[in-house]
């Protein structure tokens, strides 16, 4: 027994490096090493499990490709960094350089995905990149969306509004002056008839003849003639400065130039005379409306076996006496005859004679309404303008005949009979009234 259990011993020995020693002679072949090893070099470079590939975005500054995930069979050289844009863990130093394909069939492999691409607002692509947005040629540009039309034409219409104030001013003054240099300058008019023109002291003094009120409002004052303390003339003007005014006057042409003029008569040189000469429509309204005229005047008929005014006209008098000296022979020669007022009074209005104004200031006024021509046609009112002081030298010099004064000695009627007559009238009127009420009830 003593000798049996060491050639077991040695037999045992024998047996074991004969069963060993293919495993230790397989493990020097090239391209194998410890499992360990093994093991640990693939944990570190080949994840074999699925990955999500991070996302890169393409900002405004730059852009830049994600780089696939390698392949297992393509070797990776040592010297070749990691991307740093990914956070997947880097493979290793010892890669696999004595990979055998044929050894580990059926490993998943991973297929490098196109990751999505998220271009913000700003983003501008990169050149070397192939990828393009696709735009839609039908849809406009972000940044024509916006409709400009509100604010196009409310500039439009602002520089019109500048342009018409700046123009229309200008005709306006133009046509004062039209008219000033023809009837208030040296030799004319009224330089001939008044003593003063416009509101200087003397002659010496360069004060303007004209007193702008308004940029369509301009007025006239003249003094020192006999009969009349002074002439007030108005102008009153189209509103061209006003864009809206000139629209709307083009669509319906209601507004004209016209001038005004109020001679203010002293109060012993005008008798008792209410009188008026208008066209016919406009005739009707003053008599009807104009307190003096409603009151004291009616429209007189064309008397027989004389001239008259023409058919376009109607006059308003108190009496046909004063209508008939009032309508001189040379006032029809001049302007109110049929053929005179066809030539020369086309921009006659009215005229207004009354000691019965209803003005606070002046009772005893004439009062003449003419419409203004253009600049260059000024000369065609001369006649018109001619007819105020002919009518103040006419009604200073006029006197009423005794049978068209009122008679003072006329008896009135008596007032207490009126108010008597009117307090029986309304104490019978409440007798009858409460009788009827009773036979009501009853």
């Amino acid at each position: 027994m003593g000798l049996a259990v060491p050639h077991l011993l040695t037999l045992f020995l024998f047996f074991s490096l004969i069963c060993f020693s293919p495993i230790l002679a397989d493990s020097d072949f090239e391209g194998f090493e410890d499992a360990d090893d093994i093991d640990e070099d693939l944990d570190s470079s080949l994840p074999l499990t699925t990955t999500r590939p991070s996302q890169t975005l393409l900002t405004a500054t730059a852009t830049s490709q994600p780089e696939p995930v390698p392949d297992p069979s393509d070797p990776v050289p040592d010297s070749e960094p990691a991307s740093s844009t990914t956070d997947s863990p880097k493979p290793s130093s010892t890669s696999f350089e004595y990979w055998d394909e044929d050894e580990f069939e059926g490993l998943p492999q991973d297929q490098p995905q196109q990751p999505p691409l998220t271009v913000t607002e700003n983003a501008t692509p990169s050149p070397d990149s192939d990828l393009k947005p696709s735009t839609d040629p039908k849809q406009p540009a972000e940044g024509s969306s916006r409709s400009y039309t509100v604010e196009i034409a409310c500039g439009g219409f602002l520089i019109v509004f500048i342009i018409n104030y700046f123009t229309g001013k200008r005709m306006n003054e133009n046509l004062a002056l039209a008219w000033a240099a023809k009837f208030a300058t040296k030799d004319t008019i009224f330089d001939k008839n008044f003593s003063l023109l416009g509101v200087g002291e003397g002659e010496g003094d360069d004060s303007p003849l004209l007193l702008k009120e308004g940029q369509n409002v301009f007025k006239f004052y003249a003094s020192g003639r006999r009969c009349c303390q002074g002439l007030l003339a108005t102008m009153e003007l189209k509103s061209r400065h006003d864009l809206i005014s000139s629209i709307f006057n083009l669509v319906v042409p209601i507004s004209r130039d016209e001038i005004s003029f109020e001679v203010y008569m002293n109060d012993d040189a005008m008798d008792h005379v209410v009188f008026a000469v208008a066209k016919k429509k406009a005739a009707k309204a003053m008599q009807k409306e104009v307190p003096d005229l409603q009151k004291f005047t009616t429209i007189v008929s064309p008397p027989t076996g004389r001239k008259w005014v023409a058919d376009d006209l109607a006059v308003i008098s108190e009496s046909k006496e004063v209508a008939g000296d009032l309508i001189t022979e040379a006032v029809l020669d001049q302007v109110f005859g049929e053929k005179a007022f066809q030539k020369f009074g086309k921009g006659f209005m009215y005229m207004h004679f009354s000691d019965q104004h209803p003005g606070p200031t002046h009772k005893k006024m004439l009062l003449f309404k003419y419409a203004l021509p253009d600049a260059n046609s000024m000369a065609d009112m001369t006649r018109l303008v001619a007819l105020i002081p002919y009518y103040i030298d006419l009604i200073g010099r006029y006197k009423l005949s005794s049978q068209c004064r009122p008679d003072p000695k006329q008896k009135q009627p008596d007032q207490r009979l009126l108010k008597r007559h009117t307090k029986n009238s309304k104490t019978l009127g409440k007798k009858l009234c409460k009788e009827r009420r009773q036979r009501g009830k009853n």
